[in-house]
């Protein structure tokens, strides 16, 4: 009987930091069917559970010039994702409702509405 191998993937993160250790450049790549993409950008918030300790790690990084409204509309649109994979991985759409009403309130607090609907 043979096995299939596993396919591996990487994505790898460059942080150029200053004489403070503030980001000022941030760069993700990633591999798929062989082309590597690699691209720029401001900000990145990953959280990966350790199921051993039952907690979050997190790394959150911004460059020191990414915009105010640019991380109003990023944290929008993070927080949108976040019900959509909720929703996707335990099918519970009533509280997946009441997260997306949050995001909505958000959106129009911090009045990116028009913004983040371009965005999205």
């Amino acid at each position: 009987m043979s096995t299939k191998p596993l396919k591996e993937s990487e994505i790898k993160f460059t942080i150029k930091l200053d004489e403070n250790n503030v980001p000022e450049s941030i760069e993700w790549e990633a591999e798929d069917n062989g082309e590597t993409t690699r691209k720029p950008s401001k900000a990145f918030m990953t959280s990966i559970w350790d199921s051993e300790e039952k907690t979050t790690m997190r790394i959150d990084l911004w460059t020191k010039d990414m915009h105010m409204d640019e991380m109003k509309i990023f944290f929008h649109q993070s927080l949108v994702s976040m019900a959509d994979t909720f929703e996707r991985a335990t099918g519970e759409k009533a509280i997946t409702g009441d997260l997306r009403d949050y995001c909505m309130h958000f959106a129009e607090k911090m009045k990116i509405v028009e913004q983040s609907q371009e965005g999205s």
